[in-house]
């Protein structure tokens, strides 16, 4: 097994056609089936199903294009890193980020850290906050920025930005007229759940003697926001989140342990490369 023969096996699980993979890569069909082959015939395993609408993937298959992807994005990360040590004005910058701090990042900082590393790359990684600490404790990327609550376990953190987590309604349908709610205010409404904050949310109102009514739950804040927008419920989510996207009325919540931080992230006790560690101690 070698890099060039799990690069051909990410194009074609990618592709799902021989043909497309093989354009796209610039070969001809007969050598790029003959690795796929060889690469199932070391495995001792079935990668792919032909099927009349092209090529699928067997589960053996999807478990396979996990781990290919980490070892060809490992091997491009460490001929990065080796790159940027023989250079100290230049640099490449692997940084994970959610979509609620893309009006925190860039910044000021990110500016400064031009000027000093004219030559700096970023690539950038969104993804949700728990697949994004994965990415990061994987090493497939240097930082990340993220949303508690998360585990911090073998992180150091900044805190970026904290937050109220606010109630997002259509005011005629749901005629909640107070400056702050409580969560008494909230039993018995149809709330719409940002689900990441489902245990938080439920041991709280067990405190109070309180059972929710979640008339939708979902995977994404802004999710919550377009169905509250709808008049599908009450959502549930952080201020930035809402008031980004939300159209209708904001309401904050008063009860502090729902309060949320965006922070930026990376391993303990690695040795970070000067361009990361720069951005690192610039980020206020």
């Amino acid at each position: 097994m070698n890099l060039k023969q799990l690069q051909y096996f990410i194009t074609v699980a990618q592709e799902r056609q021989i043909t497309s993979a093989a354009k796209r890569l610039y070969i001809a069909q007969p050598p790029l089936s003959y690795q796929l082959k060889q690469l199932e015939k070391e495995l001792n395993t079935k990668l792919f199903n032909r099927t009349a609408y092209g090529i699928e993937l067997t589960p053996q298959g999807e478990i396979f294009k996990k781990y290919a992807e980490k070892m060809v994005n490992l091997s491009k990360n460490m001929q990065d890193d080796l790159e940027d040590n023989q250079s100290d004005k230049s640099g490449n910058i692997r940084l994970g980020l959610i979509s609620s701090a893309c009006d925190l990042i860039p910044n000021e900082a990110f500016e400064k850290l031009t000027q000093f590393y004219p030559n700096v790359k970023f690539e950038i990684f969104e993804d949700n906050t728990l697949n994004t600490i994965d990415k990061l404790n994987n090493d497939l990327i240097n930082i990340a920025i993220v949303r508690t609550p998360f585990n911090k376990q073998g992180l150091d953190y900044k805190q970026l930005l904290a937050e109220k987590m606010v109630a997002v309604f259509d005011n005629e349908n749901y005629p909640l007229n107070r400056k702050k709610l409580n969560l008494i205010d909230l039993a018995d409404q149809p709330l719409i759940l940002y689900r990441r904050f489902e245990a938080i949310f439920n041991d709280s109102f067990a405190h109070q003697g309180i059972t929710p009514f979640y008339s939708v739950k979902c995977d994404d804040a802004r999710t919550a926001v377009l169905w509250a927008d709808r008049k599908m419920g009450i959502a549930l989510v952080p201020q930035s989140i809402a008031q980004a996207y939300s159209k209708k009325q904001i309401v904050e919540i008063d009860h502090s342990s729902w309060n949320s931080q965006i922070e930026l992230v990376w391993k303990k006790d690695i040795k970070i490369k000067p361009v990361v560690k720069r951005l690192i101690e610039s980020i206020n």
